[in-house]
């Protein structure tokens, strides 16, 4: 197999076109040509409205060694070695009853299906609802404001990211494939096979729900068990300080001796209840900040050159900064024509969130442009501190919007922050071709003093930044959304080596334990866990399941 680099297209062309271009970079006539396939596609946009499509191929020829030889000298023509992902071969000891997955995101999805798939009959615990009736909840929510605290954008099967953009690009770098075999698994349940070689892949809110409904009808004919509205809470351990059970709400017993630890990181009752168990954690650094909102096409302009999007798709952008005081600014989980979401699940507290649907076609971009904060600015030395400071946030994002996403025009805001502004005019809505893209009602309001003064300036310092990058960026009428709080985990549960916690048998696991961010590095992070735990036991039969129900 032949491995291509900076193969350059206009943007449109036919696959032939492709075709076509790989046998000129070969020398080759294209019927010489057995197969391609793609491995990766960009944008080249760096000479605006000139854009290019840019792949790398995998191309299988007759005479390889043939044409290596011809085109010695080639650095974008390489020898390419397959390689494929292998689950490790099972461990000797013997499980007494299956693994308990908390958790049904990414993380303990793909640990329970990699588990499942390899005989191990793993029970699977979500505190929420199918994704079907979580669906329903979470509209309801958005067009009544009835809230479900046990099923909502943040909890329920799939995870916080079912109600995003499925962006599935990862900085992380392994050499094991774990990371291709999540795309792979995506697209045999339903996926795009696009998300494979696309540099920015995602599935959209829509097609992902039906993904995660396929792993887990799937789970299940593998011998998997998977229990709804199942909320973890106790934990129980052996003098040794082994686990032997959990509790499961308040009322019924599960022993078991491996228990993975994915509960995301927004279950901040569950945190609670680990640090009553003195199960070791601390605080660790995230970021807070706003949801902003731009007219697509001007972002498509900004990027391509141009305000249509029919060709290339709904521009992205990416965008950091560091400040004069030491912050960094950035943007977070950006979705080209998408929407800002009510993404609360406590109630008299407010979060958003950002989702797009697979066909990114709404009228705006949005994304989260966060500031960083550390342990240092939460004024408490408790392991929960993060999360104490997220409450406060909420709470007066909650307030602000009196329920609804509270809003404020960016012009606005800066005038209120930097003193300059007419206190009575900095809420009141502006003409403007630019209007809110939400779901879940809203309200224009102040949103200067939800965050500490030195984050909100930092954030005016970064917008100031990105206007250089992306012409536009900070114009007046650019939308925020208070308060973008819930961009990773506030907690990191200590693990080892072995990926268990001091206490033995338990698998602090994806992101909600401080171990990834976002749906691609959560789902590695659940095989991560799946292949330790098959390392060291045997399959469990699930003839001999037998869980202890008091």
């Amino acid at each position: 197999m032949l491995r291509i680099s900076q193969v350059k297209l206009r943007p449109g062309h036919s696959r032939d076109e492709l075709k076509k271009k790989i046998a000129d970079i070969l020398r080759l006539r294209e019927q010489e040509i057995v197969t391609f396939e793609l491995v990766r596609q960009s944008i080249d946009a760096r000479k605006k409205p000139d854009v290019f499509c840019i792949y790398t191929v995998d191309v299988k020829v007759e005479q390889e060694e043939k044409v290596l030889k011809k085109l010695r000298g080639n650095r974008n023509v390489e020898r390419m070695i397959p390689q494929q992902y292998r689950f490790p071969a099972s461990g000797s000891k013997s499980q007494k009853h299956p693994t308990v997955i908390i958790g049904s995101g990414p993380a303990g999805l793909f640990c329970a299906y990699y588990l499942a798939l390899h005989g191990y009959c793993p029970l699977l615990l979500e505190r929420g609802k199918c994704v079907e009736e979580r669906q329903q909840d979470v509209e309801r929510f958005w067009q009544k404001g009835i809230l479900d605290p046990t099923s909502n954008v943040q909890f329920g099967e799939g995870g916080a990211g079912t109600f995003s953009d499925g962006k599935l690009n990862t900085l992380v770098k392994e050499k094991e494939g774990r990371n291709r075999a999540v795309l792979e698994t995506f697209v045999k349940f339903g996926a795009e096979e696009s998300i494979l070689y696309d540099a920015k892949p995602h599935i959209g809110t829509d097609v992902l729900c039906g993904v995660v409904r396929n792993m887990r009808e799937e789970i299940l004919r593998l011998g998997g068990e998977i229990r709804f509205e199942s909320c973890v809470t106790a934990l129980e351990l052996d003098e040794q300080r082994k686990v032997q059970a959990v509790i499961v709400n308040k009322q019924y017993r599960i022993e078991c001796e491996q228990v993975v630890l994915a509960c995301g990181h927004s279950a901040r009752d569950t945190f609670e209840m680990l640090l009553e168990r003195k199960v070791p954690m601390e605080a660790k650094s995230f970021a807070v900040g706003f949801r902003v909102q731009h007219l697509q096409r001007r972002i498509n302009q900004a990027q391509y050159g141009t305000e249509d999007g029919s060709v290339l798709g709904a521009a992205p952008y990416k965008v950091t900064a560091k400040t004069s005081c030491g912050r960094g600014v950035y943007s977070f989980c950006m979705c080209p024509g998408g929407y800002v979401v009510n993404a609360s699940s406590e109630e008299n507290r407010l979060a958003v969130n950002g989702m797009s649907y697979s066909g990114r076609d709404g009228e705006n971009a949005n994304s989260a442009i966060i500031v960083s904060v550390t342990p240092d600015d939460y004024q408490n030395d408790t392991p929960l501190a993060g999360v104490m400071f997220q409450r406060k946030l909420e709470e007066k994002a909650y307030r602000r919007g009196t329920g609804n996403i509270p809003l404020q025009r960016y012009g606005a805001f800066r005038k209120e922050v930097l003193g300059t502004g007419d206190e009575d005019e900095s809420t009141k809505e502006q003409a403007s071709v630019l209007q809110p893209a939400c779901k879940g009602n809203y309200r224009w309001t102040s949103l200067a003093g939800i965050l500490p003064e030195e984050c909100e300036r930092a954030f005016l310092e970064g917008m100031e930044v990105f206007a250089r990058q992306i012409p536009g960026f900070d114009e007046e009428d650019t939308i925020l959304a208070a308060v973008e709080s819930r961009t990773s985990s506030p907690v990191r549960i200590i693990r080892d080596e072995t990926l268990q916690s001091e206490v033995r048998g338990l698998y602090p696991c994806g992101e909600g334990a401080g171990y990834a961010g976002g749906i691609t590095s959560a789902a590695m992070d659940g095989m991560r866990v799946a292949e330790a735990i098959a390392s060291e036991y045997a399959p469990f039969s699930k003839e001999n399941r037998h869980i202890a129900k008091d």
